[in-house]
């Protein structure tokens, strides 16, 4: 994975979730306001051979795409997803997804992020299948 140390941090974390693991989730590249995931394509999640369910390609786009705004975030704040809005432009067939989140406007306590979901088949080709636009919720550590 292509991160600064500073990041190692956001990685774990969200790589520590449950549903993060049951994904197959895998972070690509972390940088300031900038996430690149990866999700393989799995059976369990397809509602035909090879076709993701809306389900997964929305899980992809949201982590990415908070995660993405949890790199803005102060030491010790986290975040949460307060809404998204996906748009599927296309099957989301191939042998995994790759999502690329970022910031659209970084505030103190709500950051509005977006991402897109690509279809990526054996050969490494990218195909946009989704795309994602989100508000997240930043909250300030208890005392």
């Amino acid at each position: 994975m292509n991160t600064s140390p500073d990041f190692t941090r956001l990685a774990r974390a969200v790589l520590a979730m449950p549903m993060a693991q049951t994904l197959g989730l895998v972070f690509k590249r972390i940088s300031p306001g900038e996430v690149e995931l990866e999700m393989p394509v799995l059976d369990s999640f397809c509602f035909r051979p090879g076709q993701l369910q809306a389900t997964a390609v929305f899980a992809a786009a949201d982590f990415a795409a908070v995660a993405a705004a949890g790199t803005l975030l102060a030491p010790g704040w986290i975040n949460a997803t307060v809404d998204a809005t996906l748009k599927l432009v296309a099957p989301a067939q191939g042998v995994l997804l790759r999502a690329r989140g970022r910031v659209v406007s970084a505030g103190k306590l709500l950051t509005v992020c977006a991402s897109d979901v690509y279809a990526v088949n054996a050969a490494g080709d990218e195909a946009l299948c989704a795309t994602l636009l989100g508000s997240a919720r930043n909250i300030q550590p208890s005392a």
